[in-house]
């Protein structure tokens, strides 16, 4: 009797194994797929994208943030019309994360989300419509990263902001950095002398990236 309770057990928990790596596998394959379709799309309109969007070199450097540090929780003020976005849910649908977006322009959401559900990317974002201002303040967070390419004159409130919310080792990025003006200024010069935070600025396109990394 206990010999074939022994042997009914081990088949069960072989079963389960079987399913397990099943299952596995299928999920590889389906990430495989989408990671084939992005880099396609990317690809195909890199030199396409209007509306304010981000260059492509720049893509790569979000992208490349959220897979080396792992990150899970990411907040993007201003979506356009997508192209950060992909980058972004990209990257967390390997670390297996969430994206929020904002953005105030409902076509320019609307065609934001036409491409992210076109390339198999739309079930790890949150798209938000609105006011940025008021909305970045009522969301609870925690973030581990944050990024900011909307109304530069308000970089630095969209940091105070969400600096409570932003854990220990996450990243605040701001797009535009290397503009001359006015908002841009008052915001880097805000960030480096910021006590908890090491900023570093990325130069991959000519329009620069600042990097915050919270102490």
């Amino acid at each position: 009797m206990k010999s074939t309770f022994n042997i009914q057990a081990i088949l069960i928990f072989l079963f389960v194994i079987s399913i397990g790596t099943i299952a596995y596998a299928q999920n590889m394959k389906g990430q495989e797929s989408r990671d084939a379709r992005v880099k396609e799309f990317l690809e195909q309109n890199r030199w396409q994208w209007r509306d304010l969007n981000i260059p492509y070199e720049d893509g790569q450097v979000l992208y490349k943030l959220i897979m080396d540090n792992n990150y899970q929780s990411a907040l993007e003020i201003g979506t356009s019309t997508g192209h950060s976005t992909i980058w972004i849910a990209w990257a967390l649908s390997k670390t297996g994360g969430k994206l929020i977006t904002l953005e105030m322009d409902e076509r320019r959401q609307k065609e934001a989300i036409k491409k992210l559900e076109a390339l198999g990317l739309s079930d790890f974002v949150d798209f938000r419509l609105g006011d940025a201002h008021q909305i970045v303040k009522e969301l609870e967070g925690p973030f581990d990263f944050v990024f900011s390419d909307a109304d530069k004159d308000w970089y630095v409130q969209y940091f105070k902001d969400t600096d409570p919310k932003l854990k220990k080792g996450g990243r605040f990025t701001a797009h535009n950095v290397l503009n001359n003006i006015g908002g841009i200024r008052t915001f880097m010069e805000y960030v480096k002398d910021h006590p908890g935070y090491e900023t570093t600025v990325d130069r991959s396109s000519s329009s620069g990236i600042s990097i915050s990394r919270k102490k």
